[in-house]
């Protein structure tokens, strides 16, 4: 008897220009996991400020405390990836509080895959992504904000509107 190996059926589609319009639009203060890797160092940090720039070309602006490891490495690779999350994915969030070593493709018990323009960590249970590349910086403060090019963008699946899991606090990256 032959035994099978099922894996599960991840559905990744490029989005759209509309749906990336609509996805952009809706960028502002709720909760973001930022990933971004350099050589074999993957980082991740929860931010609530993010905020669309442009529309054509699609660019967005990421404020990252300026003294975190995050900012370390995005401000070294030039890239990250903006992980969105659900409204039912609050666990998800909290685990992106205190961050635990990275092996095995694994994020916090998180796969990623790296993606296809810049190398940047993509979740792969999360429903959508910009994956950027830093294009500029404002002076370097408690915070630095980067203003970033989306090169790629991608979904779990075609959606309208993703649910966006909002934050009533303030927590910067890092």
């Amino acid at each position: 008897m032959r035994e099978t190996i099922s894996k599960p059926l991840i559905i990744i589609l490029i989005m759209s220009k509309a749906t990336r319009r609509k996805v952009l639009r809706l960028l502002t203060y709720g909760l973001y996991i930022i990933t971004t890797r350099l050589n074999d160092q993957v980082h991740a940090g929860l931010i609530s400020w993010l905020s669309q720039a442009s529309f054509n070309p699609p660019l967005i602006m990421v404020a990252i405390r300026s003294e975190s490891k995050l900012y370390s490495l995005i401000n070294e690779s030039r890239v990250f990836a903006v992980n969105i999350l659900s409204a039912d994915q609050k666990d998800v969030a909290s685990a992106f509080f205190s961050i635990k070593e990275v092996k095995n493709k694994m994020i916090n018990g998180y796969l990623y895959e790296e993606g296809e323009k810049t190398g940047s960590p993509i979740l792969i249970d999360l429903p959508a992504w910009f994956e950027c590349r830093v294009i500029g910086q404002l002076d370097k403060g408690d915070h630095t904000v980067f203003l970033a090019e989306v090169v790629n963008s991608g979904l779990r699946k075609e959606i309208d509107k993703p649910l966006i899991l909002w934050d009533t606090g303030w927590h910067y990256g890092g």
